[in-house]
């Protein structure tokens, strides 16, 4: 394991240590928190004035306690609301830690939540038994923030990244009628053929999946070194130590499969307006399937932005200057839909 810059051996003990359970993952974050947020990354040079950030814990109606955050505009009210949907090895409280803030500055207020078994919320580390519960989750937890009354008639986004991407398609497939739009940064609509083991094996791990869900078995590549362009800012993954970075479990990548499969034949149901940013160059999510996701769906006002030569982590592991044009690229299209939909509702 190598020394990160900053990370005493008292500190060394959480990155190595079994994050399993719930209790592990919040000591290691609640450790590792300052240091965090002091990392020499674009995405944490935004200043932290002009808005409040809140973090809650808040059990659902499965019995699941969920860790979620905000940030609200303190000067005005916020022209829209923007819900975070994370990717499969991320949580809400690392990078986006520094999109939320930018979002913010720009007056937006923004949430995010940790799904059951990622992050700050309970259940066992990186495990999806079910895709569909966890989008239930998600609705849930979001449909409750929106009813605030500080929030309800303001325009609503989500903003899915990667896996985050699926969760915010499915959960837009179930509550149709209910969001003002969808940022989709490199979609996990499919997974790249190189990622997804061969057919052959597929079938053996749906059939394990059966026996043992919970096992760590899944052959897959390095997500991180396929993913992040830039070196420097992949070795700083390593300060999330709460991400999931082990093998995924069977019931895990049985479940992505599904899900996956399930959203590419749904393409054609996808009906609000869309942002849908990719990486040319990404391997981990397949930038054909995003060009067929921007072809098929029925919106009328939908914007397909391809980055040349840009990987899978589009906002994190990018040249500052490619990061800067995405944020902008997403900041201009959500300036534009929440003064559209401003409009609409007054008139």
């Amino acid at each position: 394991m190598m020394k990160l810059p900053g990370v005493d051996d008292k500190l060394q003990k959480f990155l190595v240590s079994n994050k399993d359970e719930v209790g592990a993952r919040r000591e290691a974050r609640e450790a590792f928190k300052d240091i965090q947020l002091n990392i020499d990354h674009i995405l944490f040079k935004t200043p932290c004035d002009g808005f409040e950030m809140k973090e809650s814990y808040e059990v659902n109606s499965r019995g699941i306690e969920i860790f979620w955050k905000s940030w609200i505009p303190k000067e005005s009210k916020p022209k829209a609301t923007v819900f975070f949907c994370h990717g499969y090895a991320d949580t809400c409280t690392f990078f986006f830690e520094g999109i939320a803030r930018k979002l913010a500055s720009s007056g937006y207020g923004v949430f995010a939540m940790d799904y059951p078994g990622f992050g700050l919320s309970e259940g066992l580390h990186g495990y999806i038994p079910s895709f569909d519960k966890l989008v239930d989750d998600v609705v849930e937890q979001y449909s409750k923030i929106k009813e605030n009354p500080e929030f309800k008639s303001l325009p609503s986004f989500l903003f899915g990244q990667s896996m985050g991407g699926a969760v915010a398609l499915k959960t837009h497939l179930k509550q149709p009628k209910a969001w003002n739009g969808a940022i989709l940064c490199a979609p996990m609509c499919k997974i790249s053929e190189s990622m997804v083991p061969p057919k052959l094996i597929v079938h053996m791990l749906i059939a394990m999946a059966n026996v043992f869900p919970k096992k760590k078995l899944v052959p897959t590549k390095d997500l991180g070194d396929a993913a992040f362009r830039e070196p420097k800012k992949r070795e700083q993954t390593e300060y999330n130590v709460i991400s999931y970075k082990d093998k995924p479990r069977l019931r895990t990548a049985v479940e992505l499969l599904k899900i996956t499969e399930e959203i590419e034949q749904k393409l054609e149901e996808v009906t609000l307006p869309l942002l849908i940013l990719h990486g040319e160059a990404d391997t981990v999510t397949d930038p054909s399937v995003s060009k067929a996701l921007y072809e098929k769906a029925t919106s009328s006002d939908k914007k397909l932005e391809l980055y040349k030569d840009a990987y899978h982590a589009l906002i994190e592991g990018e040249p500052d200057e490619t990061i800067i044009q995405v944020l902008n690229d997403i900041i201009s299209w959500l300036d534009e839909h929440s003064l559209k939909q401003n409009v609409q509702s007054s008139s």
